[in-house]
């Protein structure tokens, strides 16, 4: 006999319903729409973890991340959470208590980085640019100078103000000066041009969901030789048993001790994001965001519109557009939601109210989704702003 008290009523009855999520085309920093040959790879039977086929699979996916990163690091792996796994994993494994960490702030999750190194008892010093800026070679020079860091950490492709931070250079710099480089890579793996070996990149991470158009749940992770040292140097067991890549490496590497059960479908999805992005030849798919872009930003300033970043460190897979004054931002980015199925992005931190992001990652790129946008700009923004409103 069924225990009334343990009944389901009506409302729990509809809220046990198929699940129904509409169709969404998302234009935002994040996530864009998977590749439909990655989500049938997700929807794949799975297979266990320490199954030969899929340690097969394991081995095909470093290969893959090692040549979207240009790097032939040994330690390239998917860990198995989300790109914020895979940022705490370069920290948690090199630093020490009392290791001088300076992060170069510019944004958003330059803080983040910060966060995360305090959080693992690290001397952390920082040097920051309004958010829009970059750093030159001068400015890094100097504050290694100053600070004399065992680790730099900073981010490339600032997913809060759209900015592209040049690394010509800083690779030899941290050389010079005895540190590591670490290095952000979440919004420009698969998207913008991207040297690991090439820039001298000690340790870096990005996630599933962007450039690569695969659902969110991994991080891509690289450590080079250097970071390897300074890991098996610790005089402590690494402090967070699941990001310890000197355990992952056992799984990962040619022993294939089990450490955790690993997220297998989501590797099926990775693996087939990789091939396509290797199909496409990483060439053809840098130059495809960056032309892309520039059809946005070219149709984006013909409605009256202006960037926040200058054309030479605008990340083609992220746009700060500015939001005119008397316009409600977030109203406007509801609207497109609600009324069309599109997702744009709102500013953070200092820049929350001011902007919109608009992202053209992976399989989002595409001119269709660029001139969808903008007929919408043109046609639906005056209704949110007097002013253009008169204009139009």
């Amino acid at each position: 006999m069924t225990n009334a008290s343990f009944s389901v009523d009506n409302r729990h009855r509809e809220a046990l319903a198929p699940i129904a999520t509409p169709d969404r085309l998302l234009l935002g920093p994040g996530p864009s729409n998977a590749h439909p040959t990655v989500l049938d790879a997700l929807a794949r039977t799975p297979i266990g973890h320490l199954d030969p086929l899929y340690v097969e699979l394991m081995s095909e996916v470093q290969e893959l991340l090692r040549y979207a990163w240009q790097t032939d690091h040994r330690l390239t792996l998917p860990m198995s959470g989300t790109g914020s796994a895979a940022m705490e994993a370069t920290i948690a494994n090199t630093v020490e208590p009392g290791d001088t960490v300076l992060v170069a702030i510019k944004g958003y999750f330059g803080l983040r980085l910060a966060d995360m190194a305090g959080r693992y008892r690290a001397d952390v010093r920082t040097i920051e640019k309004p958010w829009g800026e970059w750093f030159t070679l001068e400015d890094l020079e100097a504050a290694l100078i100053e600070h004399r860091p065992t680790i730099l950490a900073m981010v490339h492709a600032e997913t809060s103000t759209g900015v592209c931070q040049p690394m010509e250079g800083v690779g030899d710099l941290c050389r010079q000066h005895g540190c590591l480089l670490l290095l952000d890579t979440v919004t420009s793996l698969g998207g913008v041009p991207l040297y690991i070996d090439e820039w001298k990149v000690d340790l870096a991470y990005s996630c599933s969901q962007k450039g690569l158009s695969c659902p969110p749940g991994l991080g891509p992770f690289t450590m080079g030789p250097r970071a390897e040292e300074k890991m098996s140097a610790r005089k402590d067991k690494v402090p967070n048993w699941y990001l310890d890549v000197s355990l992952l490496n056992k799984y990962w590497g040619s022993d294939r001790v089990y450490h955790h059960t690993a997220p297998v479908n989501m590797n099926f999805g990775m693996r087939e994001a990789l091939r396509l992005l290797a199909e496409e030849g990483l060439d053809n798919s840098w130059a495809r965001h960056r032309r892309n872009a520039e059809r946005l930003w070219s149709g984006l300033e013909e409605l009256g519109l202006s960037m926040l970043v200058p054309t030479d460190r605008r990340l083609p897979t992220l746009t700060t557009v500015r939001i005119p004054d008397g316009v409600d931002g977030k109203a406007f980015s509801l609207h497109l939601l609600n009324q069309h199925g599109i997702e744009v992005g709102g500013g953070l931190g200092v820049l929350a109210g001011k902007i919109w992001r608009i992202g053209l990652m992976g399989y989002n790129s595409t001119p269709e989704n660029v001139d969808r946008l903008l007929n919408l700009f043109e046609t639906e923004l005056p209704r949110f702003s007097g002013s253009l409103a008169a204009a139009a």
